[in-house]
């Protein structure tokens, strides 16, 4: 007898059982119709991309998390090879971002402009899986390429967040800030340019580790404490709302490029009440973002239901440019689509105006004729739109029945062999 093969998912990755599918489906049908109501067009990019790509410094700590794909045939030298990427050619993407970016740059004559994307899709990330993050996962994008202004950023905003009002979210917090700002802060702060990317990623730490925490990690990364405390005195000053950005570019002066400050303060004008959805918009001067492509202004949205971000993005001028060699202005938000359906199953939620769910329960020896009958009366059913499951009644029709039940199903026909 062969050996017993492997039952269960691979490490990361996961089945997904019909109640939970239901909720998906329910969730991706109500991104496409949100969205499309705001002028977004749903497109499909490949799940493999080219290794030059996924390994062009663009993705930050994603880059080390890349599944490659081997070369085949000839192309595959194993005796030759001097490191991994010797072996690979290819790999799963990480993100929908650079996907879109090779995507557009391929495809742009057939677009139109500015080009609204969406995006639903898996990636795939090597990291150690917890609750609400795995190394398979759907992603669910917004992008609009070829609007240099804030009126990008700004329908980005009003259309996520009445999305997630869509979806039935209240009270969350939209934070945002600007990668420019950023590199003000630490270069007015005293920091060098080239101390800015660790400066950044100890930034990233302040939710879990405090101010003081964060100045401890940078003095110990080097930098000088004079820098450290000035740099620190803007986020223990500086208000998180329009104010606050306002006060923020009369500190930073002329390290501020033109219009940076402006930008922000309209975007908080011009969001808000403008979605429908009940949330808080902050300015966050914390808020990093990992990617090394962000060039402007970047998103989080946190949930107390899950007590972390759930959905973030921001302006990456620079990466179609890779592809085209002519920078394009692009922006995107992601959700975390995964997240959200956690949160989605934690609190029970039930789809709403599900079709009624009707079981036809048939003996078996059921005369043809009779049978055709019954198809038909299941045909007419579904053509009022509900739900008619035909199968063959089991001995014990109680313990039937109550597996339906929890499938869903609400009422009960029996059709006996007499």
């Amino acid at each position: 007898m062969a050996d017993k093969l492997i039952k269960k998912p691979t490490t990361g990755m996961k089945d997904i059982l019909p109640a939970e599918m239901e909720i998906r489906d329910y969730v991706e049908r109500t991104v496409c119709e949100v969205y499309a109501g705001f002028g977004f067009e749903h497109i499909e990019t490949p799940v493999v991309e080219h290794i030059e790509n996924l390994c062009s410094d663009q993705g930050g700590e994603n880059e080390k998390l890349i599944f490659k794909v081997m070369k085949r045939g000839e192309k595959l030298d194993i005796a030759g090879a001097k490191n991994e990427n010797d072996l690979a050619d290819s790999g799963l993407r990480y993100d929908l971002t650079l996907p879109l970016s090779r995507y557009y740059a391929n495809n742009n004559p057939s677009l139109a402009m500015p080009f609204k994307a969406l995006q639903i899709g898996n990636v795939f990330r090597a990291e150690r899986p917890q609750k609400g993050r795995f190394r398979q996962f759907k992603q669910c994008d917004i992008d609009i390429i070829g609007d240099p202004s804030d009126l990008a950023e700004i329908e980005l905003v009003n259309a996520t967040t009445t999305l997630l009002g869509k979806l039935g979210f209240s009270g969350f917090k939209v934070r945002i800030n600007d990668r420019r700002l950023l590199r003000a802060m630490g270069l007015c702060a005293g920091f060098e340019e080239d101390k800015l990317p660790e400066v950044f990623i100890i930034l990233d730490k302040m939710d879990k580790i405090g101010v003081e925490g964060v100045g401890e990690e940078l003095k110990a990364a080097g930098c000088g404490s004079e820098a450290v405390e000035k740099y620190l005195d803007y986020f223990r000053k500086i208000d998180r709302s329009a104010q606050g950005v306002r006060q923020l570019g009369e500190l930073l002066g002329d390290r501020v490029p033109e219009g940076v400050t402006e930008n922000l303060a309209e975007i908080f004008a011009a969001t808000g009440d403008n979605s429908g959805a009940d949330y808080v918009m902050e300015f966050d001067p914390t808020l990093v973002r990992g990617m090394g492509y962000y060039t402007g202004p970047i998103f989080e949205i946190e949930m107390e239901e899950f007590g972390s971000s759930v959905a973030g993005g921001g302006r990456y001028d620079g990466m179609i440019g890779r592809f085209t060699g002519q920078d394009v202005p692009a922006c995107g938000f992601s959700i975390g689509f995964e997240r959200i359906i956690t949160i989605l199953l934690d609190k029970g939620f039930k789809v709403p105006s599900s079709p009624e769910k009707t079981a036809f329960l048939v003996e078996k020896g059921m005369p043809a004729d009779r049978l055709a009958g019954i198809m038909k009366e299941a045909r007419d059913l579904r053509s009022e739109g509900k739900t008619v499951l035909v199968t063959r009644m089991a001995k014990n029709r109680k313990f039937q029945k109550e597996n339906l039940e929890r499938s869903g199903y609400t009422s009960f026909k029996d059709y006996y062999n007499k």
